[in-house]
């Protein structure tokens, strides 16, 4: 389990976040969502450890985050963290020496399923190739808890429907995923709960089966609590 409890982070007198409070239990698909600036990265990073909450805490197992608990989890993010000048193959090589955990088998089946070219560099790949694969390296890497910041960026709509159903298919009973994305309409349907950010704040952590119970959408619940008025636009028209 991963217990967000108080988290606050603050960047000298800016807030990137206050107060945040939620859990994701294995199997669950928890969603960030929010608007540019809502702290959504901000907070994936302060769950991998990648910076240092001024308050509050947030527990893996229960237990910090750990060298050793580290290894449980795994963060695919936009900015990719891949070897430009070494192939899929080498990248592959690489893995299976440094990572006792990795999963070649998933990360072969990824990688034919995603299309992508074994033997070119990854500094040649595009925006959208690069995003694939930056996911098939996150998926196999043996982590029980992956968090992913906008993994969809770059990449069409079929790709990024297709890739939902076979990240939800292939998800392991043990495994939690975290994803912070704007593609909420496409991804609702996949979500066990929605965390909704707006400017650091936690606005509300919205159980999306009871949602679907109700006949109402994320969209319509964050228009309330972001206070979006469709119409705005026509204002200045």
């Amino acid at each position: 389990m991963i217990e967000v409890i108080n988290a606050t982070k603050y960047f000298g007198s800016r807030m990137a976040f206050e107060k945040i409070n939620f859990t994701a239990a294995p199997g669950e698909v928890v969603g960030i969502l929010g608007e540019n600036g809502a702290g959504k990265t901000t907070l994936l990073k302060a769950i991998a450890k990648l910076n240092t909450l001024n308050a509050g805490e947030i527990l893996v197992d229960g237990r910090p985050v750990t060298e050793e608990t580290y290894e449980k989890l795994s963060f695919i993010t936009e900015e990719g963290s891949f070897f430009p000048h070494l192939t899929v193959e080498e990248h592959e090589e690489f893995f299976c020496m440094q990572i006792g955990s990795f999963n070649k088998a998933r990360f072969n089946k990824l990688i034919d399923y995603f299309k992508i070219s074994r033997n070119k560099k990854l500094g040649t790949f595009s925006k959208g190739q690069k995003a694939k694969f930056e996911v098939a390296c996150g998926f196999s890497r043996g982590a029980k808890y992956i968090l992913m910041d906008e993994p969809f960026l770059g990449n069409d709509i079929f790709t990024r429907r297709d890739f939902l159903k076979l990240m939800i298919g292939s998800m392991m009973e043990d495994e939690i995923i975290i994803i912070a994305t704007h593609f909420i309409e496409e991804i609702e349907n996949f979500l066990s709960k929605a965390v909704i950010l707006n400017q650091g704040n936690l606005m509300n952590v919205v159980d999306t089966e009871k949602l679907r119970e109700e006949g109402r959408t994320l969209f319509d619940v964050m228009k309330e609590l972001l206070n979006y008025k469709e119409n705005k636009v026509l204002d200045i028209l």
